[in-house]
């Protein structure tokens, strides 16, 4: 079968983002088949769509918003042709050979080979990372020092820059393509709807325990996080523990070594907010520390519950 590739961009009050991204597609040397713009803006984004009449587009409305249900819709929007799918965030720019390098990778994958991300040129600056990367870490198994893996704890380890291509456990929906069959069984989380945090780690998680991940060492991009169409930094502390909760539960993974890992990185964004007096920081501490008191006294109600049945 001929390879056909749709491409997703779930976007929100992001328009100059959208048109960078928009741009840095028109200079790519092979196109996608077909991109998908899944708009949940307050003002619609529909008139930058217009700006790029020479790429391949189709413009789709969608509310609430929510990453993960913009990205659901775009699957089920897309041509019934389509062999590829793929995501890719509204503040990424792609090197100008990036899809064809990508594609031509897809052209020769073996059938276990299910999704494949880009390689992130730009990785931040990190802190803290001396602990997450220590020996005590791994051997409670809190994080890993394996890049692209996930450890009991259900923390991720990047995969950071890379010269050749690696397989991994996971790969982020920032810049990603999978084989359109995944999707028959597997969509992003419904619980994700809320806030997309961690929705790919889930995502691709799943897929990599009945297939091979990759990350493509010469399919080159760049990302800009923007500030725009996100939540408050306490609304992200609570979803920040609570989605990750969810996630070691689903996937059966250790939950004391969560718990261990939240109390930690909460211990460390204390100290932090302390020295740095960063206000945002500051809240999003106290809302994770409100969300790990509601887990844990759901968590006790449970368990009363069932010593009573």
């Amino acid at each position: 079968m001929m390879r056909r590739l749709s491409l997703i961009v779930a976007t929100k009050d992001r328009p100059d983002d959208l048109r960078r991204l928009l741009g840095s597609l028109r200079l790519q040397t092979i196109t996608p088949n077909e991109i998908i713009v899944v708009d949940a803006s307050t003002d619609a984004v529909e008139p930058v769509v217009i700006e790029f009449p020479e790429l391949p587009m189709r413009y789709v409305r969608h509310w609430p918003p929510s990453a993960a249900a913009q990205r659901n819709a775009g699957i089920r929007a897309c041509e019934p042709s389509a062999t590829l799918i793929g995501f890719v965030d509204d503040d990424t720019t792609f090197e100008p050979r990036a899809f064809e390098n990508m594609l031509s990778f897809w052209d020769g994958a073996a059938p276990d080979i299910l999704g494949a991300a880009f390689a992130l040129q730009d990785y931040p600056e990190r802190g803290n990372s001396f602990l997450k990367h220590s020996v005590l870490a791994e051997r409670l198994g809190l994080y890993s020092s394996r890049p692209g893996s996930v450890s009991p704890s259900g923390w991720q380890t990047i995969m950071g820059e890379i010269a050749q291509t690696q397989f991994v456990e996971w790969i982020p929906s920032t810049a990603a393509i999978f084989r359109r069959e995944v999707f028959v069984q597997n969509l992003f989380d419904d619980v994700f709807d809320s806030y997309s945090y961690l929705e790919d780690l889930d995502l691709s998680y799943t897929i990599s325990r009945v297939g091979r991940l990759a990350v493509v060492a010469n399919a080159g991009f760049r990302h800009f996080p923007s500030l725009g169409g996100g939540v408050s930094a306490r609304q992200f502390g609570r979803y920040e523990v609570r989605n990750r909760l969810y996630f070691v539960r689903k996937h059966h993974l250790s939950l004391s070594r969560c718990y261990l890992g939240l109390a930690i990185r909460l211990a460390m964004s204390v100290a932090s907010t302390m020295t740095q007096r960063n206000a945002s920081l500051f809240s999003r501490s106290l809302g994770n520390l409100e969300e790990l008191m509601n887990q844990c006294a759901a968590s006790l109600n449970f368990k009363r519950k069932e010593a009573a049945q």
